[in-house]
């Protein structure tokens, strides 16, 4: 195989990794598995996650979802949309489009917010991960903010 091929096939790995990633970030979220959650970032990954708060490193990180999040597990659900990446090797730019649905009274859906995340990435153990995730409220909540 040439090298202009490798290097497309790689690329193409590489996006396929990464919407797993922007996948299961969701996933785990919604399903309150918060370690699991946890693992989705560098040892050393940073949240910003406006209303939610900021946490770095997993432990930390892990321990601001559970604090906000999990007595509402089963009561939000992300929809991750509109993926932009821009790869550079082992690391990754990124911004995803989120949408969080609600579940109201009767199980009715309701629209809970919209944003988006801007994302540094990471190929660590050869895995991605997110360095940094930083979240922004485009449309605003209907959750309520729990202080630090």
């Amino acid at each position: 195989m040439d090298s202009e091929l490798k290097q497309r096939v790689q690329r193409s790995e590489d996006t396929l990794a990464i919407q797993q990633l922007f996948n299961r970030y969701a996933s785990y979220l919604d399903a309150g598995q918060f370690d699991r959650y946890a693992a989705l970032f560098s040892i050393d990954g940073e949240v910003k996650l406006g209303p939610l708060g900021r946490a770095k490193g997993r432990a930390e990180i892990e321990a601001l979802m559970r604090r906000n999040l999990e007595a509402n597990v089963g009561q939000s659900y992300h929809i991750i949309s509109n993926p932009i990446v821009e790869l550079a090797g082992d690391t990754a730019t990124s911004e995803v489009m989120w949408t969080v649905i609600l579940r109201a009274e009767g199980d009715r859906p309701v629209l809970g917010m919209i944003g988006r995340h801007r994302d540094e990435l990471i190929r660590e153990e050869g895995e991605w991960r997110f360095k940094l995730r930083a979240g922004f409220v485009d449309i605003p909540s209907a959750m309520k903010a729990k202080s630090d």
